[in-house]
């Protein structure tokens, strides 16, 4: 069954949200934020309202980052295939690469991030590669440098969605997990 949040409020350190098709905290869980969030940090108030102390809700504050353009198809500027599922990708889809440290060992393969311009434009994209920090000029990275330890290396969707202009290169950006 689809979860769709109808309404929440933020009182006395408890957000409150009312999610429409569920019926018990278990069924939340899946649909916070973060999925780390146990069932057990729930717990029915009235029907299907859920509440969850500010502790468990695990935001992120938004990182600061440089975004830089991949090209994640064959024979591309990503060279080899993306390391969550050694498959290219589409341009066009909304995806990115984390530098080594950000990628966390393939732990946020798959996660969706959101990234904001100076502009305040932001948008959301997944987490497809690591834009390796540590290893680089031979045929895998074709031939490219490692990156720096602060790149999201997105795709021409991302910078389109942004509204920036790819000849400009490296633009300073946020992001956090989504």
């Amino acid at each position: 069954m689809t979860a769709r949040v109808s309404s929440f409020a933020y009182e006395a350190g408890v957000l409150m949200i009312l999610m429409s098709g569920l019926t018990s905290a278990k069924e939340a869980a899946p649909h916070l934020r973060e999925t780390s969030a146990s069932p057990r940090a729930l717990s029915i108030v009235t029907g299907r309202v859920m509440s969850l102390t500010h502790a468990h809700l695990q935001s992120h504050p938004p990182t600061k980052a440089r975004l830089t353009n991949n090209d994640f198809s064959k024979g591309g500027d990503g060279g080899d295939p993306s390391e969550c599922d050694r498959k290219y990708h589409n341009n066009s889809e909304l995806i990115v690469a984390l530098s080594t440290g950000w990628f966390k060992g393939r732990s946020r393969c798959g996660r969706m991030i959101r990234i904001t311009a100076s502009n305040r434009r932001s948008v959301t994209a997944k987490v497809v590669d690591e834009c390796d920090s540590m290893h680089g000029c031979d045929k895998g990275h074709a031939y490219q440098p490692p990156c720096g330890n602060n790149i999201v290396d997105g795709s021409d969707a991302v910078w389109s969605r942004l509204g920036l202009n790819k000849a400009v290169g490296v633009v300073d950006v946020t992001w956090s997990m989504a």
